[in-house]
């Protein structure tokens, strides 16, 4: 049987969802293989700015264009740490290629990066991230806690985070009020 393979997926929190980290929550998966997965809320920003955290991180902020661009809660794993999902992809220090064009990445030169130059030039900074031990998304998705549909770059750097969730269930073709809070097995 060929395993699942979700990289590059949005992951919709359906109704029902309990856990207040992922309740309405859209999740961009950036790594997804028998050993686990790897994503990053994206419609969740939190009370900082990027030029709040570079001021923090005591890093300059060159690029104005780039200062009130939100920070987001990016999931309940490493919330200390950055990770800047962006396009193009680059070439970082530590860099996870989600596809051809799109990439995560953890490392401090890219942030000197889009301090000095305001490059890559879409960007989504998150604090912490989503992830999954092996088999763990799987029975989530058994036990109907998601839906999934093929990631959109319009839908993340196109589009302000209150839009993205709707967004990406338009992709299925249905809204959040079509859903049930109650999981159901045919």
């Amino acid at each position: 049987m060929e395993s699942l393979d979700l990289t590059d997926h949005f992951l919709i929190a359906m109704p029902a969802m309990a856990d207040p980290y992922f309740s309405r929550s859209l999740v961009y998966l950036c790594e997804h293989n028998p050993q686990g997965a790897l994503g990053v809320i994206v419609n969740r920003p939190i009370d900082l700015t990027l030029a709040g955290l570079f001021e923090k991180v005591d890093l300059p902020l060159q690029a104005s264009r780039m200062a009130n661009l939100p920070v987001y809660f990016g999931g309940p794993v490493q919330t200390d740490r950055g990770f800047v999902l962006h396009r193009p992809r680059g070439e970082w220090q530590s860099s996870l290629g989600v596809t051809d064009e799109i990439a995560l990445t953890s490392s401090k030169d890219i942030l000197t990066a889009i301090g000095e130059r305001g490059e890559p030039a879409d960007i989504l900074m998150a604090l912490g991230y989503a992830g999954w031990g092996a088999g763990q998304l799987e029975n989530e998705l058994a036990q109907n806690a998601w839906l999934t549909v093929r990631a959109d770059a319009a839908i993340l750097f196109g589009l302000p985070p209150e839009e993205r969730l709707a967004a990406a269930m338009q992709k299925l073709g249905i809204s959040f009020s079509q859903l049930a809070d109650t999981a159901g097995h045919a």
